[in-house]
Formats: C-alpha cells, structure tokens, sequence
C-alpha cells in the first residue's frame, strides 16, 4: 500500500502554488497525495487542470488569509479533523500560516511533520521592526515542537538553522519539460524588452522597477502581472499585462530578452528559475534568494540599486556583455540543479530519512 502526503498550505497562490504543483506532479507516481489548501483572489481559477489528476484537493473554508485563519480557532478543528480522517504518513506544510497551525493543531510526536517557510514572515520589509520581532518570536516557538524544517534554499536555511537545529533545504525546482517551447536563443539585436513577472506589491519593489525604467526612456519594459500598487508604476514605456492564463505569461515571456527582478526579500523565486531556463538574461536584487541562485557575472547580474540596473541594461546593449555564455550557463544551472526531477527526488530522500530516524 502506498503512502499517504498531506500538503497544508494556505497561501495556495504565486510561486508556492507552482512550487506544489510541480512537487505533487512528480509524487503521485509514488504516493498517495492529498493537498489542504485556501484559495486567495489571486489562486489560480484553474488550479485542478494544472494539477495531476491523481492529486486530491480539498478546499478549508476556514483558511481566509495568514491572521484570518491562524486567529480563528475553526482553522485548527479543521486541519485536525482532515488529518484524522486521512490517517497520512507524511504530512508538509507550507508557508507561515499553515506551518504555525499545523505545528499546533497535530500530534508532531506521532507523525512525520515536515515545514517549509517559502520566505520567512519575519524577512519581510514592508512591517515594523517589532512586528518582524514578533514573526521570528513566533517561528522559534513553532521550531520547538517535532517538525523538521525543509527551507527552499540556502539563504533560507541559513535564517532556519537561527531557529532550529531540526532543519535542512531543498533547492526550488522547476518542471522543464513544460518550459522546453518557450526556450528562445538570447539573439544580439538594437531593441531588448526588459520583463519582469509577479505580483505587484511591496515585496516585488515596484517604485524601483519604475525608477529603471524611468532612467532608460527608449527601452521597452513589460510587467506581467496586476497588484494593489500599480499606481507606482508611472514610467510611459512600461507595459502592464495584468493577470493572465499561464500559457500567455509563457509566451508573452518568451518574446522578452531580459528579465529583472528587483525584490526586497525573496524565498527561491520561481519565476527567476524559470527565466533562466528560458534563457533571458537576468538581473536581480542583492537579497537572500536571488544571490543565492545568481552568482554575478556568471549566470547573470547582482545588483543593489537602480543604476546597476541601468549600467547592465546599457553594457548589454552595446555588447559589451557576452549575453549567450551568461545565458547558457543560466540555462544549465536549471537543468542540473533546480528542476523538479532533482527537487522529489531529495524530498523523498528526506522523508524517508526521517522515517529511519523514527524507528
């Protein structure tokens, strides 16, 4: 008989929705998997499509937001009464809500609990310095009770080991195989479109992607994406996409040359991971995540304000950057190290460790 994995996650949106998606894909030829999940305006409308048909989801009414539902004592009924009624061997939860009520509503002692950030609520720099205190209070709290935490990455395992002994990481993958058509060769030519993909909020730094663009008025940008603060997007050359079917974001991706991300605080994001294997020349913020995939000058460009932006942007143009071997080895970081083949096959190996260490 196999296996049972019960996913817990209830920021079921973004780049977290992707990463389970592509996780799961790849678990259901072994295990028997389960996701509990919440659903934000932002989820996808289509989330079943894009999932395996042998995933099995189910959908807590109760989740309503990180404070909504860790402050309602429904949530913890909830995930306690799914979880007596799937019996799971394994059970992973994602994200600071779901990882805070799962720690405390289930029986740690007597299942293998595993717990995944995908950026720590205290890395945020959009809150107070003692709501930040209060975010790394409560996960240190949380990291006494039997769980191991998996981080998404190096930066974020650096920040769990703080908390944590029981910790270790597993590099964000991505699934290739669906990306392999929209693989475009980086091609030398007068006009490059910049391109940035998520959503538009303060942790994506919008006033920064408006102030690089404001700086090269004759480059084309585009934003694929929608959010509360499109308003700080004033820059003429800047096109927003709003929100669109993956497929589209694909394509219109692919037509991009350069992709930039300007973060204030990042987990692993997968839509860096993504651009490098679609080949695009990338440019980030100098935070945890983004340095801990770009290695500047490598595989692409670290910077840390909006004239290293620029001073990239214009050495591209005039050619003085070799763009195909950055590009290449971009390209071949992915394949190698953060796709989703490597991905379940380290979660799986970490599982199965923790159930030796059990017996």
């Amino acid at each position: 008989m196999r296996e049972r994995i019960l996913h817990v996650v209830e920021a079921f949106t973004g780049g977290i929705f992707y990463f389970i998606r592509d996780l799961t894909n790849r678990q259901v030829e072994e295990y028997e998997v389960y996701i509990l999940h919440g659903v934000r305006p932002e989820s996808p409308t289509d989330m079943k499509a894009l999932l395996d048909d042998r995933v099995h989801l189910i959908r807590l009414e109760s989740f309503n937001g990180v404070f909504g539902s860790v402050l309602s004592k429904n949530t913890y009924k909830d995930v306690r009464k799914y979880y007596d009624e799937l019996k799971p061997d394994i059970v992973h939860l994602h994200s600071s809500a779901a990882g805070f009520i799962g720690r405390w509503a289930l029986p740690c002692r007597n299942t293998k609990i595993f717990y995944t950030p995908h950026g720590y609520s205290f890395m945020k720099r959009d809150i107070p310095l003692l709501e930040r205190m209060g975010f790394w209070s409560l996960e240190w709290l949380c990291a006494r009770r039997n769980a191991k935490t998996i981080a998404c990455g190096e930066g974020e395992y650096k920040e769990a080991k703080k908390l944590t002994g029981n910790a270790t990481f597993v590099n964000n993958g991505i699934n290739i195989d669906a990306l392999k058509s929209y693989v475009r060769p980086f091609e030398s030519k007068k006009n490059y479109i910049v391109c940035t993909v998520g959503r538009i909020m303060t942790q994506k730094n919008p006033k920064l992607f408006n102030e690089i663009a404001l700086k090269l008025p004759n480059q084309k940008f585009v934003l694929i994406g929608d959010g509360e603060l499109r308003p700080c997007i004033t820059a003429r050359n800047v096109e927003i996409t709003g929100w669109l079917d993956r497929c589209i974001v694909l394509h219109k991706e692919k037509e991009c040359d350069i992709f930039i991300l300007t973060s204030l605080w990042e987990g692993l994001p997968i839509a860096l991971l993504e651009a490098m294997f679609m080949r695009k020349v990338c440019i980030v913020s100098n935070v945890s995540g983004n340095r801990d995939v770009i290695r500047n000058g490598e595989n692409g460009f670290v910077c840390k304000d909006a004239d290293d932006y620029v001073d990239v942007i214009r050495k591209i143009e005039e050619g003085i950057i070799d763009c195909e071997r950055i590009t290449e080895a971009a390209h071949q970081d992915v394949v190698n190290i953060y796709n989703e083949s490597v991905m379940a096959k380290r979660y799986d190996e970490i599982y199965h460790d923790s159930a030796k260490k059990q017996k």
